[in-house]
């Protein structure tokens, strides 16, 4: 499909361009939905009286129950939260979807038609959101889990309107894994994956430390008694013939004796096969990542969702953009350890019913986390190849965890 030119103002413009869009229903979501006559009378007005219009660009579908969606929602609700301030976005911008269209692209579009603040949700999209920071000096511009504007990083580059952020999310990974250990009856957890860089990598190995955590310290087992195992289909979510059909991962975890899955993916197969199953009579659960009401699927079945919360750093982003504050930095926001699914946390666990009574326990690892007597990243711990990774003792500082190059020692699966 060749890319074309397209407003995200208007759907009859789209379609008369031929627009990378199948359709215009949802992708334009503003606080104001303005006629054709308005924005001819809008485009005379003073420049102090134009919105301010934050842009996204979505690796996949705004409605995905998983990644994206806490995106959406993240930035709809920071946005309503601003005067003035009006939202625009194009989503399932991904090889699949929309062939040959670039990021920078889409960015350059929404820039075009008055965006000053602009998001790129994906680790894919990293170069492309340097490349328009460069391109567009007076646009504050967000990439989602890079690193660019880590000064202690390892590929700071130093572009003043470019930010990243990038909750710590290894803190609630741990906790899901933690559910896990503790609701499995076979021992045996299955981890869906998506790609592997070091952010997936740092995942998996944050929700083993969990699983092993609790599997040692609260059902008092050997830890060479437990399997957890990660399949990694090749993406963030299903490109049939490119990728792993997710929904066949999950069905064989579910019968080929794993009776827990994690889910890092940006959509729901592991929930969705977890409730088939258990209508078919298995004892299965599952733990869902990113969008809070992931347990909505299979309430029963489900352990908890390991989940972002977007909307207080957006919120805080976007406000110092419009008033000309704006900085590239590097924001890791953690958990409130003290209202963990409150609307101020960053970071959240939500609790599945199919926890029980181990909900309980998993407060109690909440508690720990956060008064610092837990920390899954002590070692000693090693790689898969059996070198070190921490000695005893030994806390792991962040670019340690960041920058993972391999799975941890007791995980099954590619660490490439």
């Amino acid at each position: 499909m060749k890319f074309e030119k397209w407003s995200v103002y208007g759907c009859a413009a789209l379609a008369a361009a031929t627009s990378v869009l199948s359709g215009c229903k949802g992708n334009t979501d503003s606080q104001n939905k303005t006629p054709a006559a308005a924005v001819s009378a809008a485009a005379s007005a003073s420049a102090s009286d134009a919105p301010f219009v934050v842009g996204m660009v979505l690796v996949g579908p705004w409605n995905d129950h998983g990644w994206n969606q806490a995106h959406y929602d993240g930035i709809k609700a920071a946005v309503a939260k601003i005067p003035n301030a009006k939202f625009e976005y194009i989503d399932k911008v991904n090889p699949a979807d929309r062939p040959n269209v670039k990021s920078s692209h889409v960015a350059d579009d929404l820039i075009a038609h008055g965006a000053k603040f602009v998001v790129f949700n994906s680790d894919d999209f990293k170069d492309d959101a340097l490349d328009i920071a460069k391109k567009h000096p007076d646009v504050s511009v967000i990439h989602i889990s890079g690193d660019y504007a880590w000064k202690d990083g390892l590929n700071f580059k130093n572009q003043k309107n470019l930010g990243n952020i990038m909750g710590d999310i290894e803190s609630a990974q741990g906790l899901g894994g933690c559910a896990a250990a503790l609701s499995t009856e076979t021992g045996k957890i299955g981890y869906l994956g998506p790609l592997v860089n070091d952010e997936t990598r740092r995942l998996v190995s944050s929700a083993y430390l969990g699983a092993k955590y609790c599997w040692e310290k609260y059902r008092n087992k050997n830890i060479k008694d437990l399997t957890f195992k990660v399949t990694w289909i090749g993406f963030w979510f299903n490109i049939p013939g490119q990728t792993l059909d997710p929904t066949k991962v999950a069905d064989d975890y579910y019968n080929g004796g794993y009776d827990v899955a994690m889910s890092g993916l940006d959509t729901p197969e592991a929930a969705v096969q977890a409730k088939k199953a258990t209508e078919a009579g298995k004892k299965v659960k599952y733990v869902h990542y990113d969008y809070k009401a992931g347990c909505d699927t299979a309430p029963e079945a489900c352990l908890g969702v390991i989940y972002y919360n977007w909307a207080p750093s957006y919120f805080d982003a976007i406000s110092k953009a419009r008033e000309g504050k704006f900085v590239g930095e590097f924001v890791r926001p953690g958990p409130d350890y003290a209202d963990m699914n409150g609307d101020k946390s960053s970071i959240g666990f939500e609790f599945g019913k199919g926890l029980g009574d181990k909900k309980a326990t998993i407060q109690e690892v909440v508690r720990g986390l956060g008064d610092k007597s837990v920390n899954l990243f002590t070692g000693p711990i090693k790689f898969q190849d059996g070198t070190e990774f921490l000695k005893v003792g030994e806390v792991a500082t962040l670019q340690k965890i960041w920058y993972m190059p391999q799975l941890l020692q007791g995980i099954t699966g590619p660490s490439k």
